[in-house]
């Protein structure tokens, strides 16, 4: 037959009837490149690669029509028709076999009893595509017209926008629903390495393009993507299988029909690639072309989406039923059979009935016609679970359901009060109720579109067996209800999987180890953020969970365990009494306490001799229970802190000090005046006797008793000080100071009367040799100021206790300076040289005792 353009019309099937349904299935899937030359009209080639599951599709509608027309339930009084076509699974090829559909005849007239039912177009509505390009365009030319249609298998995201789509509608569930359960399957087996291929039409990119972001949202990682050509080189398929085989993903996930995936799988199974988990779209995850032997090293193991499948009673039967005949509008099944039997068909009266076929005709035996179908093996009587074929059942009964409540003059419809004995719809209002239809299928499913034309988004997901025959079987493993609740949507029944190559363990892809606990993720600079190094958490810090991204840091006062996996109490520290450290200070405290004992004792023995009257023996002793006091206050700076033990050591440690120095200035003062006299007792003598000396102690005791006093109106108080923390996991104990300064005011004072006893006694260093106590009085303050200086920071450079050892040493050391360089010389001479402990030798008139 010849079109309005004298070109060659598509191949049909037909059924006449009082309202028309078109149908558009992609029964071949290679279709020809558009060559034009423009000097000729253009013709319409022919396609190759015929796909009997298409086939199977084109004939569930033809099934649900019959059932429909001999219900008489639904459209009581009106024939269905339909007018079929070969999409070839192509834009340009699609477009051409729809211009043909819709323009097949007139319009429609058919007197219904009383009534008469007059549609405006040719075609009611559209039942198809298979392919989402193909159908993007198509739905919006037919939007133009408001036409409806109604895909069984289009499941692109783009295709939801109403405002370019606004007379398209879907039984199968858009791939935004697919994405979100394939990329929770994905991260559900821990699979955050994937590559990914596809193909150049909008479904592919725009699934590849949902799931990648998504994806990435949750951690993920593409490694490569690749994009399969319409017509690809063995070149361009040969650097694409390269890229799989060499990658280190172990997970794909491919978007794309079944035939562009002919050649890449070919390409791989002759290379023997094993290994590779692939997940499957629904287009292709219950394709029967890549269920041949040949691929079963390669494919064994996909998982992957597709529809919830039913038996529809009837449906195999009916296929099994098909013949061919010469009758017009049977075209379609005299190519199937050609194709399932390879054979060819003659009619009587037709000498050479041919329909287009891939192989050459000179090889083909003649059908019969009588063949049996039951037992020609392949996807066209396989009916056992149907998924798109009752996407297609269900899309046929919906414009039924429809069209039963528009010719119903439903009272809730657009039509309200219009009804007459003269019917007419046009389009629009078919899409109308098309958009409001809502009914239980036999199946028990409820069938309705949302506020998009969008079905119910529902999914199987089914794992790729062998049997013991050594076939390839679809093994439902779990499902995802996309209206479930967060985190129930996806059901995975993993003991029942079979992964590549048969094996029970769960594959695994990663560029990188998770990362154990007790370490972090650290990436590498230029490269993905699934490919990292795996760094240990710092001192302080955890990490409890495998592939922490970061490390938690402990609370204060809590330290991270050796595993960096837990954190615990940090370990509390100070100066103990039991360890060494604090044991050496107190054998050396005691030691100098006893020995000031002792001196006392033997001064106090021998206070009526000379050598002690001569150096006072009110300030000597003064002296030594000082120097007493010094040694015990570094008692106070050792054990653990507390209220009172901060609050008074401080205070001990600068009185102490004090009255120490201020008896040695008496006494330097006294050997000056004392040896600056001609004779004893004279006036220079008399003017700084015994109470002026108690006055000048009292006098530079006295502001440091008030700078201790400032210090106790703001006492220090005991401190856990984590600052240390970060090197050993212990919390210092200490004594903290509110107010710093007053530290080192106290200090401050100390160190000035030291001074000013160093430089008095310096003063003096130039006395006879016989009694001169200024020239130990400077050494003891050289030490002294010495011990004092190096303190200041040794004891600002010590970490946690060390920092209290620092000051117990530099107050013993000084103590021990003042003790031996004052009193030692002397009782030296008490002990050892009694002959040089009289009077004459007080005055520089016996020889030297020093």
């Amino acid at each position: 037959s010849k079109d309005s353009w004298g070109n060659t019309e598509p191949l049909t099937l037909q059924l006449e009837g009082d309202v028309v349904i078109g149908g558009m299935f992609p029964l071949h899937y290679v279709a020809p490149e558009p060559e034009q030359s423009y000097h000729s009209k253009p013709q319409m080639a022919a396609c190759s690669g015929f796909d009997p599951r298409a086939f199977r599709w084109m004939m569930t509608m033809a099934f649900a029509v019959e059932e429909i027309n001999n219900n008489s339930d639904l459209l009581q009084g009106i024939k269905l028709g339909y007018r079929i076509v070969d999409s070839c699974d192509s834009i340009h090829t699609s477009l051409q076999a729809f211009f043909s559909l819709v323009s097949f005849s007139e319009v429609v007239s058919t007197q219904l009893g009383s009534f008469k039912c007059l549609s405006e177009s040719p075609i009611s509505a559209v039942i198809g595509l298979a392919s989402s390009s193909p159908t993007r365009a198509m739905a919006q030319t037919l939007g133009s017209f408001n036409i409806p249609l109604v895909s069984y298998f289009a499941t692109c995201t783009c295709l939801t926008d109403k405002q370019i789509y606004p007379s398209f509608l879907r039984t199968v569930p858009s791939d935004l629903f697919q994405v979100k359960g394939l990329v929770q399957l994905v991260t559900y087996f821990g699979w955050f390495w994937v590559g990914t291929v596809g193909i150049t039409d909008d479904y592919s990119r725009y699934g590849i393009q949902e799931f990648s972001n998504q994806f990435k949202l949750q951690g993920g990682c593409v490694e490569y993507h690749l994009t399969i050509p319409p017509s690809p080189t063995a070149a361009d398929i040969r650097k694409m299988a390269d890229t799989v085989q060499m990658s280190t993903a172990q997970v794909v996930v491919v978007f794309s029909n079944e035939g562009q995936l002919l050649e890449l799988f070919s390409e791989l199974a002759q290379r023997n690639v094993t290994g590779l988990q692939w997940l499957a779209s629904e287009s292709w995850v219950a394709a029967t072309l890549l269920t041949t032997p040949h691929f079963h090293h390669l494919l064994e193991g996909t998982l992957g989406f597709t529809f919830p499948g039913v038996w529809i009673p009837g449906l195999k039967e009916f296929l099994l039923n098909v013949r061919p005949s010469p009758k017009p509008g049977m075209e379609l099944i005299n190519m199937f059979w050609e194709e399932q039997f390879g054979c060819k068909l003659k009619f009587e009266g037709d000498n050479l009935k041919e329909t287009e076929t891939d192989a050459p005709d000179n090889i083909r035996p003649v059908c019969t016609g009588s063949e049996d179908l039951s037992l020609a093996s392949s996807s066209y009587t396989d009916v056992s679970k149907v998924r798109i074929s009752y996407n297609v059942y269900k899309a046929v009964f919906t414009i039924a359901h429809a069209l039963h409540a528009l010719l119903s003059c439903d009272s809730a419809g657009p039509n309200k009060g219009t009804c007459a004995k003269q019917r007419q719809f046009t389009p629009d209002q078919l899409l109308y109720y098309l958009k409001n239809v809502n009914f239980t299928s036999q199946f028990g499913e409820k069938i309705y579109f949302d506020s998009n034309g969008e079905p119910v988004p529902r999914y199987d997901i089914i794992n790729w067996q062998k049997d013991t025959q050594g076939h390839m079987r679809f093994i439902k493993v779990g499902s995802f209800d996309g209206s479930a609740p967060q985190g129930q949507q996806l059901q995975v029944q993993q003991s029942n999987i079979k992964w590549t190559r048969g094996d029970s363990q769960v594959p695994t892809s990663q560029c990188s180890v998770p990362c154990p606990p007790g370490s972090r993720q650290a990436t590498r600079p230029g490269e993905p953020l699934c490919c990292f190094d795996c760094l240990p958490c710092a001192d302080g810090e955890i990490s409890n969970q495998t592939g922490s991204t970061e490390c938690i840091k402990c609370p204060e006062f809590f330290w991270s365990d050796p595993d960096k996996v837990k954190c615990v109490a940090g370990v509390e520290e100070f100066l103990s009494f039991n360890e060494t450290m604090g044991i050496i200070l107190v054998t050396l405290t005691l030691l100098g306490v006893i020995l000031t004992i002792i001196i006392t004792a033997i001064f106090h023995h021998f206070r009526t001799t000379p050598i002690v009257k001569a150096n006072n023996s009110d300030i000597s002793f003064l002296l030594l229970l000082s120097l007493k006091l010094c040694f015990l206050c570094s008692l106070m700076f050792i054990g653990q802190p507390s209220l009172w033990t901060c609050m008074f050591r401080q205070a001990a440690f600068g009185i102490s000090f004090v009255i120490c120095l201020s008896c040695l200035l008496v006494k330097t003062i006294v050997v000056l005046l004392a040896f600056r006299a001609n004779v004893p007792g004279t006036k220079g003598q008399g003017m700084f006797g015994p109470s002026q000396q108690r006055t000048l102690i009292v006098g530079t005791t006295a502001p440091q008793v008030e700078e201790v006093c400032w210090l106790l109106g703001a006492p220090p108080f005991p401190f856990r000080n984590p600052t240390y923390q970060a090197l050993n996991g212990k919390i210092v104990l200490e004594c903290k100071e509110p107010w710093p300064p007053g530290f080192y005011l106290v200090l401050g004072y100390i160190g000035l009367l030291a001074f000013v006893c160093l430089l008095l006694a310096f003063l003096g260093r130039k006395l006879p040799d016989t009694f001169n106590e200024a020239k130990f009085i400077t050494f003891s303050m050289l030490i002294f100021i010495a011990v004092w200086i190096s303190f200041i920071p040794a004891y600002v450079s010590s970490p946690g206790k060390f920092s209290v050892a620092v000051e117990i040493f530099a107050i013993l050391a000084s103590s021990f300076g003042l003790l031996l360089c004052i009193f030692v010389p002397k009782c030296y001479i008490i002990l050892l040289h009694p002959e040089r402990n009289i009077k004459k030798g007080m005055t520089g008139k016996c020889n030297r005792w020093t």
